[in-house]
């Protein structure tokens, strides 16, 4: 029986241009995402509500289905963007930051929708403080980041604008 164990593809004091900034990137791509996500679902109950004026109130009970339309919303938003073909949310693309498995593939639906997932539950048990394992680590991996084998790095186009301007021998 042979197991192939696949080495880690980004290694930050090879490659410190891929993790520059990435932590700081990553929580204003967090606030954008979360105006992708908010907006369908702030439109949906007014939506709701305007209908139960309409209805004389009975439209009021569709208000519901509105947490579970909101979690299904997050997790395909999180799994087509993720999985696609830059491996990145909207918010992540806007701040130039692609999400890849420790061993270099492109993530894919379920490791998009599970990232999610896992975040939000690692948040909501451990308090937002379990973001504080990102300073301990080189690669500045997250504990979900960690637990799924996943990294956010910088995309080609910022890692060669930020190689270039790091001197030789730049070790973070």
């Amino acid at each position: 029986m042979s197991i192939d164990i696949k080495p880690h593809a980004y290694d930050p004091d090879l490659n410190p241009e891929l993790f520059e900034g990435v932590l700081a990137r990553r929580i204003v791509a967090f606030f954008i995402d979360f105006l992708f996500i908010a907006a369908p679902v702030v439109l949906a109950a007014m939506f709701i509500f305007a209908f139960g004026i309409v209805t004389l109130g009975l439209g009021w009970a569709l208000y519901w289905l509105l947490p579970p339309a909101a979690v299904i919303w997050a997790i395909v938003y999180f799994g087509v963007t993720l999985g696609g073909p830059r491996s990145a949310t909207i918010g992540m693309r806007v701040m130039d930051l692609e999400m890849r498995t420790w061993y270099g593939a492109p993530a894919y639906f379920v490791l998009g929708a599970v990232h999610a997932i896992a975040f939000w539950f690692s948040v909501s048990f451990f308090s937002p403080f379990v973001l504080l394992v990102a300073f301990f680590n080189q690669r500045r991996r997250l504990l979900h980041d960690i637990v799924l084998g996943t990294v956010v790095i910088n995309n080609a186009p910022r890692a060669a604008m930020l190689r270039a301007f790091m001197p030789p021998g730049t070790v973070r």
